[in-house]
């Protein structure tokens, strides 16, 4: 069973930084691929990006692009999205998600529905 626990997130203003992190029990695992979502208020779950593996590409939204960064650090097996120049529209739960596979093609990757595994979310608010 996967298990993923996410963590840092808070208030910040707008244009400020967090980094926000998932401690995911699939370590090394490089047959899953990790993904990090958000949902807003109202609001359907969004993809914001795709990694498979350890060396894989990573995918991102295009509204997070150059704005959010993915990394990953295999001996704390931990994910991290560093997000920069926050914005108000960018206030919701987030999420780390795992699949067994790799990220699908196109923006395929960005349906929750692919997801097996979720946490429990970390709440972001821009003010």
């Amino acid at each position: 069973h996967v298990q993923l626990v996410e963590s840092g997130g808070g208030s910040v203003q707008a244009g400020g930084s967090l980094k926000l992190s998932c401690v995911t029990s699939t370590g090394t695992d490089s047959r899953y691929s990790l993904a990090w979502f958000r949902q807003a208020p109202g609001k359907e779950r969004e993809g914001i990006s795709c990694k498979w593996g350890l060396a894989g590409s990573i995918r991102y939204a295009d509204p997070v692009k150059g704005r959010f960064t993915v990394s990953r650090d295999h001996a704390k097996k931990t994910m991290y999205l560093q997000m920069d120049s926050l914005k108000p529209e960018y206030t919701a739960m987030y999420y780390c998600a795992a699949n067994l596979g790799a990220c699908a093609s196109g923006n395929f990757w960005s349906n929750s529905e692919r997801y097996n595994y979720w946490g429990q979310g970390t709440q972001v608010t821009v003010s």
